[in-house]
C-alpha cells in the first residue's frame, strides 16, 4: 500500500466494531447495544481489547477475570507483562516510516525531538544504570521533574526494570511533595535542577537538597540539569549522577537490553489524590490494567491512532498538562499505541507581563498536532481573551479537541467550533465540524468513565457516551438507577485499571472508605451525573459540593455555565452554607475582566442569567468580587474547602496550600470568612 496516499479515514471505534463482527461474530445495531454487551460480559470485552491490540505475554491467561467483586478482582491471571514492552514494539515500524516518538518544546523555544530508536536507547541506558545502583522490582522511585522528554525517558526506564514510578511537579510546594514522597519511602530520586515558567527561571537545586535530606530511604540521586545549573552543592548530601551523561551511554549492553517480564498486576506507578485535606492518597495502578484501559480510552474513544498506520499517518498527540496531573500519564500513554507525543513545558498563558493564550495553539501549529487536548478552563479562557485561532499558525491538521478537568460549557464549545470553521475554510474538511472529545474520569483509576465516540452525534454541553466496559450509572440515595435525572455517579462492574491498593494502607481502610463506603461493592466516584435517554451524559460537578436551595438540589456546574457565559465574568465559585437554626447562605464569588467593576448593573445581569438558565431559587444571597478563584494544581475549583472555611473551620485544616495552584488568594477568603463570622455572631 502506498502510504503517501492514505485511504479514506475510518474512526477507530468503527474499525473495532468491524473487528468484533469479523472475529467474534458480534453485530450491534447501535452503540448502546455494543456498550450493554461490554458491561454485561466484562471479561469478554476486556479479552477482546487484549486481542484487538495484540498484547503480548509469554503465557496465555488462565482466566481473564477472577473474583469479579470490587475491590479484589484479578485480571488476566497467569500472564506476564511490561508497559515498556508495549511501547517498544513500535520502534522499528515507526522509525521506518520516518516518525518521531517524542517532540518537546519549552517557553524559551528550545526544541527536543527523540526518534523511536533514540527513545529506546536512552531508556535502556538509564534502566541499566538504575539496576546497577540497586533498583529491584517493587522498589519505589520518586521523580521531581517537569514536562520534558527526559521525564518520559526516566519513567520508562524505571518501570522497564520493575521499579514503581511516582512523579511530582517542580511547581508544587516542597511540603506537598514531601507529603507524597514520604509515604512511599523511595529508594531513588530523579530530580531537575530547575524549571522555567511564566518567563522566569526557578532554581530548584536547594529544594532537591531538602528532598534528599528529608527522604532518608533514598540511596541514589540522579539530576536532570534542565537549566544547566551547578548542582555540586548536592555532593554534601549524596553523590549524584548527571542524567544526560547516563543516557548518553551506548554500548552492546544497551543495544541488547529488554524490559523485564512482570506479573500482569505488578505495580506500575503511584499517583495521588488532590489532597485538599489530610495526606494525599497514594494510589497504585498495575502494568497490565493501565495499558488495557489506556489503549481502549486513547484509541477507541479518543480516536487517537497509530502514527505509522496509513489510516492515521503522522498522528501527533498533544494534551497540555503539568507533571502534577494524571493527564501527564495519559499524554505519555500515547506511546503505547505508536503515536508521536508532542509535549509543552511551561505556562500556557504566557507571562505575567505579557499574557498570551495563543502559546499552545502556536506550538500545535508548528509541530503539526492532530489531536489537541487541554483542560476545559483553558478553552474558556481563550474565548474570554478573544483569541483568534486563524492568526496562530496553520492549525488545519487538528481534527479533534480533547477536554477534561471540569465540564465544558455550551458557549465555549460553540466558540471553538466556529473558530475551526474559519481555520478549515479552505480545506476538504471545511464542511465537517471539529470533533470535541470531552472525557470525565480521573486519577483514581487512571482512565475515563464518560467520553467520546466518533460515530455519535455531538451536542454542545453533553458528553457523548459511557465508555465501553464501564458500567456507569446515576443512582439515587437508595441505590436505584436514574435516567434523565441527576444522581451519584457509580460504577457497578470492575475495570482493570482500578487501584491495586493504596501504598501503606493497612487493611485497605482508606481504599474502601474512599470509594465503597456509600454503596458496598459498588464504586462511588463522587460526581453528580445525568444520563440522558439518548445515552449522552452531563457531569454536574462534585457531589460533595451540592447546592440545596429551597428543597432543590443541583451541582455547581450549571450555575457556572450561566454566570461565566457573561463576557464580564472570567471565573466564579459558589458555595451553599447550611447552618443549624439559621437560614442557609449562598455567596457567589466572581473574578471580573480587567477594567470592570462589580456594580449594581453587573450584579443584576448575573442574577438574571441565573434566573433564566436555572431558577430564581438559585439566585445567590450575595455576589462578591474576588481576586482569584482557588484551584487545585489540576485546575479544580476548591468549593468544599472554601465552604468549610466559611462555616468556621480553620484554614490549615480544610486545605493543603501546597496542593494548590494559587494559594496566595486564600488570605482574601480567610479575611472574608472572619468578617462574616463577626457579623453573624460566629
Amino acid at each position: 500500500m502506498d502510504i503517501s496516499t492514505p485511504p479514506p479515514f475510518v474512526p477507530q471505534i468503527t474499525r473495532y466494531r468491524n473487528w468484533l463482527h469479523e472475529r467474534r461474530g458480534l453485530t450491534f445495531a447501535n452503540y448502546d447495544e455494543m456498550w450493554r454487551w461490554s458491561v454485561s460480559d466484562v471479561a469478554a470485552y476486556w479479552k477482546s481489547v487484549w486481542d484487538y491490540f495484540d498484547l503480548q505475554s509469554p503465557e496465555p491467561p488462565t482466566q481473564v477475570l477472577g473474583g469479579g467483586q470490587m475491590p479484589g478482582s484479578h485480571w488476566f491471571e497467569g500472564t506476564r507483562f511490561n508497559y515498556v514492552r508495549q511501547v517498544m514494539r513500535h520502534v522499528e515500524p515507526a522509525h521506518a516510516a520516518g516518525l518521531s516518538a517524542v517532540i518537546g518544546r519549552n517557553e524559551k523555544g528550545q526544541h527536543q525531538e527523540l526518534s523511536w530508536p533514540e527513545l529506546r536507547r536512552q531508556v535502556a541506558a538509564l534502566a541499566l544504570h538504575l539496576k546497577a545502583h540497586g533498583l529491584t522490582p517493587g522498589d519505589t522511585v520518586a521523580a521531581y521533574l517537569s514536562n520534558t522528554p527526559q521525564t518520559i525517558v526516566a519513567f520508562l526506564a524505571v518501570v522497564a526494570v520493575g521499579g514503581v514510578w511516582s512523579l511530582c511537579a517542580p511547581d508544587m510546594g516542597t511540603n506537598a511533595v514531601l507529603d507524597r514522597f514520604r509515604q512511599i519511602a523511595p529508594k531513588m530520586l530523579i530530580a531537575c535542577d530547575g524549571v522555567t515558567y511564566g518567563g522566569r527561571d526557578f532554581d530548584r537545586v536547594d529544594v532537591v537538597g531538602q528532598l534528599r535530606a528529608e527522604l532518608p530511604t533514598v540511596q541514589h540521586l540522579i539530576v536532570h540539569r534542565n537549566l544547566g545549573l551547578d548542582a555540586h552543592k548536592l555532593d554534601a548530601l549524596a553523590t549524584w549522577t548527571d542524567m544526560q551523561a547516563v543516557t548518553a551511554r551506548d554500548d552492546a549492553a544497551v543495544a541488547q537490553f529488554e524490559p523485564m517480564w512482570l506479573p500482569f498486576d505488578h505495580p506500575l506507578w503511584i499517583v495521588y489524590s488532590s489532597g485538599t485535606t489530610g495526606l494525599p492518597k497514594p494510589i497504585v495502578h498495575g502494568h497490565g490494567g493501565t495499558v488495557l484501559v489506556g489503549l481502549a480510552l486513547k484509541v477507541l474513544h479518543n480516536d487517537i491512532g497509530c502514527s505509522y498506520d496509513p489510516n492515521n499517518l503522522g498522528e501527533r498527540f498533544h494534551w497540555y498538562s503539568s507533571t502534577g496531573w494524571v493527564m501527564w500519564n495519559l499524554q505519555a500513554g500515547g506511546l503505547l499505541g505508536g503515536t508521536t507525543c508532542c509535549i509543552y513545558d511551561g505556562n500556557p498563558g504566557g507571562t505575567k507581563d505579557r499574557p498570551d493564550l495563543s502559546v499552545l495553539w502556536r506550538f500545535a501549529a508548528q509541530t503539526g498536532v492532530t489531536f489537541f487536548g487541554a483542560g476545559a478552563a483553558f478553552y474558556a479562557n481563550c474565548m474570554k481573551a478573544g483569541i483568534d485561532l486563524s492568526t496562530c499558525g496553520d492549525l488545519r491538521r487538528i481534527r479533534a479537541l480533547g477536554v477534561t478537568g471540569s465540564p465544558l460549557s455550551e458557549d465555549v464549545q460553540r466558540w471553538g467550533t466556529q473558530q475551526f470553521r474559519t481555520v478549515r475554510a479552505d480545506t476538504p474538511d471545511a464542511n465537517e465540524e471539529i470533533w470535541w472529545c470531552n472525557i470525565s474520569g480521573g486519577t483514581d483509576f487512571a482512565g475515563a468513565f464518560i467520553g467520546g465516540n466518533r460515530e455519535l452525534p455531538l451536542v454542545p454541553g453533553q458528553m457523548q457516551c459511557r465508555l465501553l466496559g464501564c458500567d456507569v450509572q446515576a443512582w439515587d440515595e437508595q441505590g436505584g438507577p436514574l435516567i434523565g435525572e441527576v444522581g451519584e455517579l457509580v460504577c457497578t462492574q470492575p475495570i482493570p485499571s482500578m487501584p491495586l491498593f493504596f501504598w501503606g494502607d493497612e487493611g485497605n481502610k482508606r481504599y474502601l472508605g474512599s470509594y465503597f463506603d456509600t454503596y458496598p461493592g459498588v464504586w462511588r466516584h463522587g460526581d453528580w451525573l445525568k444520563i440522558l435517554p439518548s445515552g449522552a451524559c452531563i457531569i454536574y460537578g462534585r457531589s460533595d459540593a451540592t447546592i440545596n436551595r429551597h428543597g432543590l438540589r443541583m451541582g455547581t456546574s450549571e450555575l457556572y455555565s450561566a454566570v461565566e457565559a457573561l463576557p464580564e465574568v472570567l471565573d466564579s465559585l459558589v458555595v451553599d452554607l447550611e447552618y443549624l437554626g439559621r437560614e442557609s447562605y449562598m455567596p457567589l464569588f466572581v473574578v471580573l475582566r480587567p477594567g470592570i467593576r462589580l456594580d449594581d448593573a453587573i450584579k443584576a445581569r448575573i442574577n438574571e442569567a441565573i434566573k433564566s438558565a436555572l431558577s430564581p431559587r438559585f439566585v445567590p444571597n450575595e455576589i462578591l468580587e474576588a481576586p482569584e478563584i482557588p484551584r487545585t494544581i489540576s485546575g479544580k475549583k476548591q468549593e468544599l474547602p472554601i465552604k468549610k472555611l466559611l462555616l468556621g473551620q480553620a484554614l490549615e485544616k480544610v486545605v493543603n496550600k501546597d496542593a494548590m495552584a494559587n494559594p496566595a488568594c486564600l488570605q482574601w477568603y480567610q479575611d472574608f470568612a472572619d468578617r462574616r463570622q463577626a457579623s453573624v455572631g460566629g
